[in-house]
């Protein structure tokens, strides 16, 4: 039962006419509707004030939402002492902890370029001896913007924005990530056009990207997509072996002359047009995408 103006009107209006315990007993039923009808709507605030965990953890700089899932399916996060599940969402004032140890909210946003060197590998999973985060020693709690195969060098991005990361990431987005590769024999016209025009791996063709010829064993590609390993299985394929892989360029930013194992903050005119660049990305991936525009919302 749900009390209105209009019926506290017309109550009021014919309350006159009532004896006295025939008020009483109507205050106390309006009284009881009112006070259900907060909860209801309380309730429904409390629900959209909720955020995912995952999503939670990533705004933190804990770790992509990816790994937080990960750490999740390994028991290793609780909520209010609870073990976490996958796909859970948290009230504002909850307690959430990795290993034991409490994830406090982090206000700085912070966006680092980095040149990762060789044998560093791309995770915050702090038991992998090369890991990237030791490896920095950074003073805030970041992570990489997806991934370069511990093999690979050059342009990786360090941050503790999870919308900025998925922004960037989600393959949905169609964003730019540009390579120079050396393989293991000289290629030519013919190999890069079928490097252009798609290659099948991983079950699927890799979508069209620019391929440009420097020299008689190295290119130049531009990618909108990052499947596993995707360059090094695109050049298998075709029966090559990448030797060097070094990433120099992520949409406008660009590794330049950063040293090997240094970095620097993206700030300033740099770090504007990145957004401006992001202003109608989506940080939902194809199949959240898919699963919004179905229930009618935005995406």
């Amino acid at each position: 039962m749900v009390i209105n103006a209009a019926s506290l009107i017309c109550y009021h209006s014919s309350a006159i006419r009532c004896t006295g315990l025939q008020r009483v007993q109507a205050e106390r039923i309006l009284f009881v509707a009112n006070e259900k009808e907060k909860h209801l709507s309380g309730g429904k605030r409390d629900e959209m004030e909720q955020i995912r965990l995952n999503k939670y953890l990533s705004d933190n700089g804990v770790c992509s939402r990816r790994e937080a899932d990960r750490l999740t399916e390994k028991g290793l996060i609780t909520v209010n002492g609870e073990k976490a599940v996958l796909g859970m969402k948290i009230d504002p004032g909850a307690r959430v902890c990795l290993r034991g140890k409490e994830v406090k909210r982090q206000e700085e946003k912070v966006l680092l370029a980095f040149h990762k060197p060789a044998g560093i590998v791309c995770t915050a999973e702090k038991r992998e001896k090369n890991n990237v985060i030791d490896f920095l020693k950074y003073p805030l709690r970041i992570f990489p913007v997806g991934r370069l195969d511990k093999d690979s060098t050059g342009l990786l991005l360090m941050t503790n924005d999870g919308e900025l990361v998925n922004k960037i990431m989600r393959a949905g987005n169609y964003h730019e990530k540009e390579y120079i590769v050396q393989v293991n024999r000289p290629i030519n016209q013919e190999f890069c056009r079928k490097m252009a025009s798609g290659v099948p791996i991983l079950d699927t063709v890799t979508r069209p990207c620019q391929v440009k010829k420097i020299n008689d064993t190295t290119f130049q590609i531009v990618l909108t997509q990052g499947l596993n390993r995707q360059i090094r299985r695109m050049c298998e394929t075709l029966g090559y072996r990448v030797v060097t892989l070094k990433r120099v360029r992520i949409m406008n930013i660009r590794l330049g002359n950063l040293k090997e194992g240094s970095y620097r903050k993206v700030q300033g005119r740099e770090k504007e047009e990145l957004l401006n660049m992001l202003t109608d990305s989506s940080s939902l991936s194809v199949k959240e995408r898919k699963e919004r525009k179905q229930q009618g919302g935005n995406v």
